[in-house]
């Protein structure tokens, strides 16, 4: 069994997980809504994570909705100790599946609850506020109305840490002068590099950065180059694309996401994979590509 602890730990608001953790969003149905086929294998799923260390969930209400919080109740509740939970508000599911922002106090006050209730516990440990200026990726608007309402949910006790989810620089900034700001959550990978300096920014301050999609995006020919270094050294592009994250900062928190289980313990198994230096630079030039 592969031994996860061997990436390293970083803090994640008070607590402190591995650097390899799991993302439940394909835990639910086809284009992350309703019930996944085979919810069994779901269950299954999240499980074994626990079982090989995984210590650091993330998911939201909004996946499914609800379905994806459910089967995380289901097969983990009552929780070990050392797991962290992190969800998302910020969006809500239209009837046709869209993604719709919902920055209201009264849609961010029942998403809160949401939460609490589907995943069956009385604080929620990490709460990203999932930015939606514009659902490509970040952009600027103002963030000081919603924040302030989670922050109030925080003095009530129904959350203990707050972060940010596709969020720019100057929000993390804005935001920090409101709460203490946990965790940032973007898209970032080989091919996608714009966050590099906002990277190390966070590192300096002891803040999570928490990117997703680590496979998206890539060109034909990035995708050439990524399974030419993965074949080179027996693995996986998953694989050797997580690895390359795990070594980019140590504030890097990895939440790969599958709905099967032998996707899992491939993913789980990039904490083995030490990368030569030829092979980071054969990676590092995919970002300039």
């Amino acid at each position: 069994m592969t031994d996860i602890a061997q990436t390293g730990t970083f803090q994640l608001g008070d607590r402190t997980v591995k650097r390899l953790g799991y993302g439940a969003m394909q835990l639910a149905g086809p284009g992350v809504f309703g019930p996944p086929r085979d919810r069994a294998a779901a269950i299954a799923v999240l499980r074994e994570a626990v079982a090989q260390g995984v210590d650091h969930i993330d998911t939201s209400d909004f996946y499914g909705p609800h379905v994806t919080n459910q089967i995380i109740r289901e097969a983990l509740h009552p929780y070990p100790d050392d797991l962290v939970i992190v969800t998302k508000v910020g969006a809500k599911r239209g009837a046709d599946a869209s993604w719709n922002p919902a920055f209201s106090a009264e849609e961010l006050t029942q998403a809160v609850h949401d939460n609490l209730r589907n995943l069956g516990v009385d604080v929620l440990d990490v709460v990203n506020l999932r930015l939606m200026f514009d659902v490509h990726g970040p952009a600027e608007g103002l963030i000081e109305a919603p924040l302030t309402v989670l922050a109030e949910l925080q003095r009530k006790g129904l959350i203990r840490r707050i972060g940010l989810s596709n969020a720019t620089p100057r929000q993390v900034a804005d935001g920090r002068r409101i709460t203490e700001i946990a965790c940032v959550q973007n898209q970032y990978n080989l091919a996608h590099r714009g966050d590099d300096a906002f990277i190390d920014d966070l590192a300096a301050a002891g803040i999570a950065y928490v990117p997703f999609f680590p496979l998206g995006g890539f060109s034909p020919l990035q995708s050439d180059t990524l399974s030419e270094v993965a074949a080179g050294l027996g693995a996986t592009p998953m694989q050797v694309a997580l690895a390359w994250l795990l070594r980019r900062s140590p504030n890097i928190l990895l939440i790969p996401g599958t709905s099967a289980l032998g996707h899992l313990r491939e993913n789980l198994a990039a904490a083995d994979l030490a990368l030569p230096d030829a092979a980071m630079a054969a990676l590092d030039r995919i970002g300039a590509a």
